[in-house]
């Protein structure tokens, strides 16, 4: 789920090989990409268009604002997952299978890929314009510069299951701990902390104001976590398991269900 430069919202359908454009006013148009692409994260580039992961069929691909498609085809076995526009104007992404973390110009040219390992997840620019990661396998957090230098953080709790992860507005990244039930914030320079969760964390998205929003998977429920790490919990109806978070233009919260819904949260 992106904000995307025209207001709407862009969502992936991974089971059903497509992308959906969604208005303020609940006007939906689907774009299919292929039957087997599992479209998983997508991201505003600096060109204006929407770059996407193809998970299934080891692309990355893209849709202009006016569902334009195109694609960018990557090594066998890759398995992209996460996709971040970098703070050099590029987009970078995770390869979980082949343990990549790679770049590709606006141009569609794969300019490079980092071995990391781990099974990289989510990705996001932080506060000092390096890329960090999530490493699923590794139960680590990676930082890489744009200039290819690779630092590894290992998580104080052990198999923790990182996922999601966003920079917010404290100069600090946030992560997801899926298997822990909990979220992990590291300030640049300082000491990783954790915050225990009532639920399965997978997105985390920075609040425009402060903290982060997250969604909860088996408990129904988005959480917002201040940047004190107060907690408040917000159910949705059973069923939801909601997955993808981002902001609105207008500052809202917008969160994708897996029950096939996209909700607004009033801001």
């Amino acid at each position: 789920l992106a904000a995307g430069p025209d207001g709407a919202m862009w969502v992936t359908l991974v089971h059903g090989g497509a992308i959906v454009r969604v208005t303020a006013r609940g006007e939906v148009t689907t774009f299919p990409v292929a039957p087997d692409s599992r479209p998983s994260i997508i991201t505003v580039g600096a060109d204006g268009a929407l770059w996407f992961t193809r998970n299934g069929d080891d692309r990355v691909g893209r849709i202009s604002t006016d569902g334009a498609l195109s694609a960018v085809e990557l090594p066998s076995g890759s398995a992209p997952f996460g996709i971040t526009q970098g703070s050099d104007g590029a987009l970078w992404f995770t390869a979980m299978q082949s343990g990549m973390v790679g770049r590709l110009a606006v141009t569609g040219e794969l300019t490079d890929l980092h071995p990391v390992g781990g099974a990289p997840s989510m990705i996001t620019t932080g506060p000092d314009n390096a890329l960090w990661f999530t490493m699923n396998q590794a139960n680590a957090i990676g930082r890489l510069t744009t200039s290819g230098d690779l630092t590894v953080r290992e998580l104080p709790t052990a198999a923790s299951g990182p996922v999601g992860i966003a920079t917010t507005h404290d100069d600090a990244v946030w992560f997801t701990e899926l298997r822990a039930e909990r979220i992990g914030r590291i300030p640049l320079h300082d000491a990783i902390q954790e915050i225990d969760l009532p639920g399965k964390p997978h997105a985390v998205v920075a609040d425009p104001d402060d903290g982060v929003w997250v969604s909860l998977w088996g408990s129904d429920q988005i959480a917002r976590v201040s940047g004190d790490g107060d907690i408040v919990t917000l159910d949705l109806p059973a069923g939801s398991e909601p997955h993808g978070l981002t902001i609105g233009p207008e500052g809202a919260l917008w969160a994708a269900l897996e029950s096939g819904f996209v909700v607004r949260l009033p801001a």
